[in-house]
């Protein structure tokens, strides 16, 4: 084949890359396996890229197929291109990755599969589609995980300490988890009054002090202290099989029916408790951060769909 004249056109990288394979195998059947072709796709692209490049860059004959001069001549500067759009394109990705960022946020026990944060957490992939989102599941301790900066925003149970801000979510009542085989399975709805004589399973001492007070109903609204068994637990999942073995009770809310169901633990209602708040919190100095201030916009928008990202 004779080529003559300059194409206007440039070659494509694709045209470049099937060209290197083709001056590997120097072979078009072979070329066009690995290539993943029919072989005459593959041929076409080969005469599309020489009617470009305005030469031959191989000579046929129906016995073999080498390089012409000129393509022996152009594998080198063919190469170079193709490694450039290569590193150009792991330049853009390594680029499209750190604009995108990532974000740790912290989600108390189960707190995740709670309406309304599953919409939340779509709303804010819808934002920030590239954004790496990890969640670390946190325990009674979740203000130390936001103070200590573990997580740059979390889903956590109220109340928190001072020096942390929240946006409620949603909120609802609580009941008592307790021993399958207890007396008071079969009396509820119970009151406060009801439990006076049943040990609380407490928490341990990196758990806050208003947290552990407003979770034990400490002191009870008869004034009274709580009686606490003599464990102290960091999460629910341990205190799960202290309360089947009937060492004492906890007052969790009552969505801990469905998210934690286990056998020789009843849940009973219990009228009287102030309700509990799902919220999601961060420090003040991240709020403003652009992955959190997305959360945070996010949160809102499925609170209040009607203002958008206003705050």
């Amino acid at each position: 084949m004779a080529v003559s004249g300059r194409s206007t056109r440039y070659p494509s990288i694709q045209q470049l890359q099937l060209f290197l394979i083709l001056s590997e195998e120097l072979h078009f059947g072979r070329a066009a396996r690995r290539a993943y072709m029919a072989q005459p796709t593959f041929s076409r692209h080969i005469t599309t890229l020489e009617e470009r490049l305005g030469v031959d860059l191989v000579d046929r004959t129906t016995r073999r197929v080498a390089l012409s001069a000129a393509g022996e001549a152009l594998v080198g500067r063919a190469r170079s291109v193709v490694d450039a759009a290569d590193g150009l394109c792991r330049e853009a990705g390594t680029r499209a990755n750190a604009a995108a960022g990532r974000i740790v946020i912290g989600s108390f026990e189960a707190m995740t599969s709670i309406d309304p944060i599953p919409a939340v957490m779509d709303e804010l992939r819808r934002r920030r589609p590239r954004l790496e989102v990890e969640v670390l599941r946190i325990g009674f301790d979740a203000a130390t995980a936001i103070l200590s900066g573990e997580v740059d925003a979390a889903f956590v149970a109220l109340p928190v300490p001072d020096g942390i801000q929240t946006l409620p979510l949603t909120d609802g009542p609580r009941c008592a988890a307790m021993s399958s085989d207890n007396a008071l399975v079969d009396r509820g709805p119970l009151t406060p009054a009801d439990l006076a004589r049943e040990p609380h399973i407490g928490w341990s001492e990196r758990v806050p002090k208003v947290y552990r007070d407003f979770w034990a109903v400490d002191p009870r609204p008869d004034g009274e202290p709580v009686r606490y068994s003599p464990h102290a637990v960091i999460d629910y999942e341990s205190a799960l099989p202290l309360i089947a073995m009937g060492e004492g009770i906890q007052l969790p809310p009552d969505a801990a029916r469905w998210l934690y169901p286990r056998p020789g633990v009843s849940y009973v209602e219990v009228t009287g408790l102030q309700p509990w708040t799902a919220a999601l919190a961060w420090l003040p100095g991240k709020r403003d951060e652009p992955f959190v201030a997305a959360l945070r916009q996010a949160a809102r928008k499925i609170l209040r769909p009607a203002d958008g990202d206003r705050e």
